[in-house]
């Protein structure tokens, strides 16, 4: 009996120890180290705007409708798409008749929006949602597409907003992996602080 009694005490001692040190220490020390170290990630990698007020985060798409934005992926991320509580994809698979259509819709709504030939290839990320629906970057391609259209509205040289693309592009994960992206709530912060309209 007296070697249960110990084996039960030191199996609670030991639980109440890694609870604090695992629980309680670490995520502290952790927490500290990135604040000191990273502090722009450590706090949500947040942009503000030219008053200081935050607009949002590099690391989540948000929903650009107007003519003279750069416009994100599709979210299927809550009802209305793009809310960070509901992220996730819509689940529809490749068979799924709903996707087709709505695929269908969204290619021909880009190519309108945009002044495309009925024939030009729209990117699969102009018309697919990601699989959070928070995605803040779009391809190259899908950028370089929107360009004539955001420069025109904003009264911009087409060159001027190339430059603003470049700028807000992401290069490749670790050097080699994925594919460069530009990421959507930069580039259109940088264009509103280039033009007022």
């Amino acid at each position: 009996m007296k070697t249960i009694a110990r084996e039960i005490v030191t199996a609670i001692i030991s639980t109440l120890l890694f609870a604090v040190v695992l629980c309680g220490i670490y995520p502290v020390v952790i927490w500290g180290a990135s604040l000191l170290l990273f502090p722009h990630a450590a706090n949500g990698s947040l942009i503000e705007s030219k008053d200081r007020t935050i607009v949002g985060s590099e690391l989540l798409g948000q929903n650009f409708s107007g003519a003279k934005y750069f416009h994100p992926r599709p979210s299927a991320a809550g009802a209305n798409g793009y809310d960070a509580v509901s992220s996730g994809g819509s689940n529809l698979g490749p068979t799924s008749q709903k996707l087709v259509d709505a695929v269908k819709a969204r290619v021909e709504a880009y190519r309108t929006e945009n002044s495309l030939a009925a024939g030009t290839l729209v990117p699969g990320d102009a018309v697919t949602a990601s699989a959070s629906g928070l995605d803040p970057h779009i391809s190259t391609k899908n950028a370089g597409l929107q360009v004539p259209r955001v420069a025109q509205e904003r009264g911009l040289g087409v060159e001027a907003v190339r430059q603003e693309v470049r700028k807000a592009t992401d290069g490749r994960s670790l050097g080699f992996l994925g594919e460069p992206g530009v990421n959507v709530l930069k580039l259109n912060i940088a264009l509103d602080n280039l033009t007022v309209h």
